[in-house]
C-alpha cells in the first residue's frame, strides 16, 4: 500500500479520506492507486482524489493535464473504470449547473453552433492530416475486413454508399461534410453529385482545393438553412453537435430536403441512458456544446417523419479507430510540440484514449440508421 511519505515518483502523497474512498472505487474496478499494472493510476502529486470527487471527469481530466497523475495505458484504465460502473457513485455538486444547462437550455443555437468549428475543427488541417487517413475521415472506421486505418475508413464510406443504394447521377446532401471524405469517395466510385455543409472554415477551404475536379460543392452553412431537394441525404458524425433541443428541427430539415423515395443515413455516436449530461471535460476542452443522443431521443425525433429501415451498431470499431488515431498523433507529435505545448499534448492524449476506453467498455455506441420517408416498398435489405 502507498504510504504518506513515498510514491512512485518520490512525491509525498497524503492518504486523505478522499484518497481512501477513491482507492476503494478503483479496487472495485480492478484498478489500483500506484499499482504495478500499466493500466493503474500513478499519482504524481496531491489532490487528485479530491478533484475527481468534487468535479468528476472535469477534475480528473484537468489533474491529468496538470501532470498530477498518469497511467501507462490510459485507454484500459478508462475501459475498466467505466465497465465497472463505479463512476455512477460519483455525483459532484459542482457540475450541477452544467447538468441543468444541458437539460433545459438550447446550447446549440445558430450562433453557438459555430463554436465547435472554430475551437475544434479549425485546429489546423496540417494537424489532422497526420492523425487521420488520406481523406481526413474524422469518424469511426469499419474494421470488419480491414487491416489498417485507410482500409477501415474506405470500408465505412463504401458501406454507406451501398446502404443508400447510390446510382450515377444522383444528387446527395452531406450534412456536416467535414473535409469531404464521403463526398469525394461517393463521387469517384459511384458517380454521384454532392453538396456538403460544414461550420468549419478550415475544412471547407481544404476540401474545395482538394476536390475541385469533382462534382462536389462545399458550403459554409448551418444545416437549418438548407432548403433544397436531394435524392439521398447522409450525415456522418455531425448529429452529436445538434443537441436535444434541436433534434426535431434537424429531422424536419432532413424530411423537407429529402425526395419522397429517398433514403437518409444517420451515422452518430450515441449513449445508453437518456437522462445523462454531456461529459463536462469533453464539453470544455474538446467539443463545446456537444450532446450525444440516445436511441429513445432519436426515435422520438423521427416520429411521424421517417420509417426506421435499419439500425446498425458497430461501436466497438471506434475503439480500434481511436487507437489508430492516437498512434498517428504520438508518432507525429514532434511536428507540433513547440507550437501547441505539453498541456495540449496531455489534453489530446486524454481525449483520444479516454474515448477509446469508453467505446471498449461499451459505455457509448456508434449507430448507423437508415431512414425512409414512407417506408421502402417490399422492405429494405440490410447491407453489411
Amino acid at each position: 500500500m502507498q504510504t504518506e511519505s513515498t510514491s512512485c515518483s518520490n512525491i509525498a502523497i497524503n492518504e486523505t479520506k478522499a484518497y481512501k474512498f477513491v482507492q476503494n472505487l478503483l479496487k472495485a474496478a480492478g484498478l489500483s492507486m500506484n499499482g504495478d499494472f500499466p493500466f493503474d493510476m500513478k499519482l504524481l502529486g496531491n489532490g487528485v482524489p479530491e478533484l475527481a470527487l468534487s468535479k468528476g471527469n472535469l477534475g480528473l481530466g484537468e489533474a491529468y493535464m496538470d501532470g498530477l497523475w498518469e497511467s501507462e495505458e490510459l485507454d484500459e484504465f478508462f475501459a475498466r473504470l467505466l465497465r465497472s460502473g463505479v463512476t455512477e457513485m460519483v455525483s459532484p455538486l459542482s457540475i450541477i449547473y452544467h447538468v441543468l444547462s444541458a437539460r433545459f437550455k438550447n446550447r446549440q443555437t445558430k450562433t453557438k453552433a459555430w463554436e465547435v468549428g472554430e475551437k475544434h475543427y479549425d485546429l489546423g488541417n496540417d494537424f489532422y492530416s497526420v492523425m487521420l487517413d488520406e481523406r481526413l475521415t474524422y469518424t469511426c472506421g469499419y474494421w470488419k475486413d480491414a487491416n489498417n486505418l485507410a482500409e477501415a475508413q474506405n470500408a465505412k464510406l463504401d458501406l454507406i454508399c451501398r446502404k443508400l443504394d447510390l446510382k450515377p447521377g444522383m444528387r446527395v446532401l452531406d450534412i456536416g461534410c467535414g473535409w469531404g471524405s464521403f463526398m469525394s469517395y461517393a463521387a469517384e466510385n459511384y458517380g454521384v453529385e454532392c453538396v456538403g455543409v460544414t461550420i468549419s472554415k478550415e475544412q471547407r477551404e481544404w476540401a474545395k482545393n482538394k476536390y475541385s475536379h469533382l462534382p462536389v460543392e462545399f458550403r459554409l452553412q448551418d444545416y437549418r438553412d438548407i432548403d433544397e431537394r436531394f435524392d439521398n441525404i447522409v450525415s456522418i458524425g455531425m448529429f452529436e453537435h445538434v443537441g436535444r433541443k434541436n433534434h426535431r428541427i434537424y429531422m424536419e430539415t432532413v424530411n423537407r430536403c429529402l425526395k419522397d423515395d429517398g433514403l437518409f443515413l444517420l451515422h452518430t455516436i450515441g449513449k445508453n441512458i437518456t437522462r445523462t449530461a454531456p461529459d463536462p471535460w469533453v464539453d470544455k476542452y474538446i467539443f463545446p456544446n456537444g450532446d450525444l443522443p440516445s436511441i429513445s431521443q432519436i426515435a422520438l425525433s423521427i416520429e411521424g417523419l421517417f420509417v426506421a429501415e435499419d439500425l446498425h451498431n458497430f461501436g466497438a470499431d471506434y475503439d480500434t479507430t481511436l487507437m489508430a488515431w492516437f498512434q498517428n498523433f504520438e508518432q507525429n507529435w514532434g511536428l507540433f510540440a513547440c507550437e501547441l505545448g505539453e498541456r495540449f499534448h496531455k489534453m489530446w492524449k486524454y481525449y483520444l484514449l479516454s474515448c477509446a476506453g469508453a467505446f471498449r467498455a461499451r459505455d457509448i455506441q456508434l449507430w448507423q440508421w437508415v431512414l425512409s420517408k414512407k417506408g421502402v416498398l417490399g422492405g429494405y435489405s440490410r447491407v453489411s
